[in-house]
């Protein structure tokens, strides 16, 4: 486990030596696939103290739900500074799906608070985000390299896991705590049965489809 810790932090360290800032920002989202509940993106700047606690950290994808839980705790904690964006089902239709998480991920970084000049963000993904006032790098699948961004990467699924429980209870039938808003067989069925929430995205096909039935 401390092999993998180091060889992400090298990477984020590789970076910052090769890009000549002091500072290195991850930043990942969680959702554009679903049919229903919010984009989320999460910043995450760590510090040089305290990386072997997060020697386990991963892409969210690669953990459980009990590891990701303890791993955003320990996020938290030993990180510099943490930001968190949500871009609503309302936002997705209005902009669109890719234009929303971008929106998600300046609405995380500027809530990082004070950011110094000398920083680079690393994105997980092919994109830039547009409209940043600050050097970046868009990686694809940072978040298997870099530690700061696979740490982004586990709050941002956390928090919009915890967000679609909620859903759940305001919106009962539609089964979100379990699939997430994806578009699962379960889902499908009881969105033909109930018809879109509102929270479904309803520029999405299987939502829109819905809507007429």
């Amino acid at each position: 486990m401390k092999r993998a810790e180091g060889r992400l932090s090298l990477f984020d360290e590789a970076l910052r030596s090769h890009y000549h800032v002091s500072q290195l920002i991850g930043v990942d989202e969680v959702g554009r696939g679903p049919l229903a509940g919010p984009v989320v993106a999460a910043a995450v700047l760590l510090g040089p103290a305290g990386l072997e606690a997060l020697a386990c950290v991963r892409d969210s994808k690669a953990l459980s739900p009990s590891r990701r839980l303890a791993l955003y705790g320990t996020i938290r904690r030993v990180a510099r500074s943490v930001g968190v964006g949500y871009a609503t089902a309302e936002e997705i239709d209005r902009r669109n799906v890719l234009q929303a998480t971008f929106l998600a991920m300046r609405r995380a970084v500027a809530r990082l608070g004070a950011v110094i000049p000398d920083s680079l963000v690393i994105v997980d993904g092919n994109h830039p985000i547009p409209e940043l006032p600050y050097e970046q790098k868009a990686l694809a699948r940072a978040d298997a390299f870099s530690l700061a961004v696979a740490s982004a990467s586990i709050v941002a699924k956390v928090l919009r896991d915890r967000w679609m429980g909620r859903l759940d209870v305001r919106h009962p039938g539609y089964g979100f705590s379990r699939h997430k808003g994806y578009g699962t067989a379960d889902h499908l069925r009881a969105l033909a049965r109930l018809g879109p929430s509102p929270v479904h995205r309803m520029s999405f096909e299987p939502v829109a489809q819905a809507r007429f039935f």
